[in-house]
């Protein structure tokens, strides 16, 4: 690679956002964002024409453009360092100082909005699954519901789970338990055990299926479809969540439920970052209503003297 890097829109490679540790979906919004630019029949080199095009955008626009050049701009850093030689190395500097540029291009003003969380209570989980009819439709929501509440699964786990992920282990102390060997983000494979009943839902949804993928779809005539999309998991949410008094309910709440719930069951922090399939701890902690709590607290068991 040469100093020309980004110089073109023939040059601009869009792998690094393929190759990112991101949702399928977020992917997608990246690529949109990047093509619509180019679309435009401007260059990514054209610091003017594109400071005056993402004026023009909406915050959310502008993130996900800066975002997808972010990640392109690091690849190409990545290359250009690479490639570097007592030669050349003026043109690779050079190289690195408009892909600097590049990323700096782009402003996105930060909020202090906080972002509104959901989390269901033990009761609104048993209630939103109890919705669920004993016909066909039925049984395979309770089946979404179930992965997504009981298993914690993103949604694009969720469509790619087969009934091969459902396997047996042994316990320390004799028996056996039910997992799911998750397939997750950045190809990272988890290992999640569920309750009794899930798993045998999910054979008797097997039995009935056939085998291949969990989530599958159903058309007009309620005939079964090969796979479900993640925007269809989405809706089913939706769905369940209207019938109990909640409208805006997402996949990612239950999935937030997920981690709450076992928090608030004393599973460790720790334990649920693996579950969750989560690169570190922190991610975890932001997924939790962690309101400080005056009433019970961490002073009232440590042992002063005079007490």
């Amino acid at each position: 690679m040469n100093d020309t890097t980004l110089t073109t829109t023939t040059r601009f490679d869009l792998s690094a956002i393929d190759h990112a540790d991101l949702a399928d979906s977020t992917k997608t919004k990246y690529k949109r964002a990047i093509q619509a630019y180019l679309d435009t029949g401007a260059e990514l080199a054209d610091y003017q024409t594109l400071t005056e095009y993402t004026n023009r955008l909406s915050r959310s626009g502008r993130a996900f453009l800066k975002a997808a050049i972010r990640l392109m701009a690091a690849e190409d850093e990545r290359k250009l360092n690479a490639s570097a030689t007592p030669e050349n190395v003026g043109a690779v500097q050079a190289g690195l100082y408009r892909l600097e540029a590049l990323q700096d291009t782009i402003k996105v003003e930060k909020t202090n909005d906080t972002k509104v969380h959901t989390w269901l209570s033990q009761k609104q989980v048993r209630d939103i699954t109890r919705r669920c009819a004993d016909d066909m439709e039925g049984k395979r929501d309770w089946i979404i519901l179930g992965l997504l509440l009981g298993a914690g699964l993103r949604r694009e786990e969720l469509v790619s789970l087969t009934f091969d992920a459902l396997k047996q282990q042994p316990l320390k102390g004799g028996g056996i338990r039910w997992v799911l060997d998750v397939n997750g983000r950045g190809a990272k494979n988890r290992v999640v055990p569920i309750k009794p009943i899930l798993a045998e839902r999910l054979r008797a949804w097997q039995e009935f299926v056939g085998g291949g993928l969990v989530a599958r779809s159903l058309g007009r005539k309620k005939e079964l479809g090969e796979s479900l999309s993640a925007v269809a998991v989405f809706h089913i949410v939706r769905k369940y969540g209207e019938q109990i008094g909640m409208p805006e309910l997402t996949p990612h709440d239950c999935r937030r439920t997920y981690a709450q719930l076992g928090y608030e069951a004393s599973v460790p922090i720790t334990q649920l970052s693996v579950l969750l399939g989560h690169a570190d701890v922190g991610t975890t902690q932001r997924y939790l209503n962690l309101d400080l709590d005056l009433e019970t607290t961490v002073s009232d068991f440590i042992p002063l003297v005079g007490d």
